[in-house]
């Protein structure tokens, strides 16, 4: 009993398994590749997006409705069976990542990630309080001083105690 019961357990896990790896293939084939350029994008950015999805001489209305960049046209490139189509990336736009779709004439679609990063700032930081303007020439000099001053001092002193220690 028990080896019929192991037997039936088994067949049941590898047939859950296999459906489980299945079910990826089969969803994952309802989009087509979307290649969107740069696919980290500050805002203001303008982004190009292209796919193979739309055929030779196709043409397809992209959505950035997710990102808040509205809808874009998509026409023939100058490459083979390749469109293309941008947006700009919205000021207002939240770091994170966004679904960017295309739905192709020919009933085809296609679809993309974009990732929103902001600028880090460069430069001085506008604190308004001041002192990190430019290095100060008399604390450079005193600074300098002060090194100088310890490194004959550690001199004499290691100088001292090789003598001192010759003589006992």
């Amino acid at each position: 009993m028990r080896t019929t019961v192991r037997l039936f357990t088994g067949t049941a896990l590898t047939v859950a398994a296999l459906g489980a790896l299945a079910a990826p293939a089969a969803f994952a084939g309802n989009y087509e590749s979307l290649e969107v350029y740069p696919s980290d994008a500050s805002p203001g950015t303008t982004v190009t997006v292209n796919t193979l999805a739309c055929g030779k001489h196709g043409h397809g209305v992209g959505d950035a409705n997710s990102l808040g960049a509205g809808e874009f046209q998509l026409s023939p490139s100058t490459h083979k069976e390749v469109v293309v189509g941008q947006f700009r990336v919205p000021e207002h736009a939240k770091a994170g990542t966004y679904g960017i779709s295309v739905a192709c004439d020919n009933g085809k679609t296609a679809r993309g990630d974009l990732t929103v990063t902001h600028r880090r700032p460069s430069g001085h930081v506008q604190t308004g309080v001041g002192g990190s303007v430019g290095p100060d020439t008399a604390q450079v000099t005193a600074g300098a001083a002060v090194l100088a001053a310890a490194a004959v001092g550690g001199v004499l002193l290691l100088r001292r105690r090789a003598s001192g220690a010759r003589g006992h």
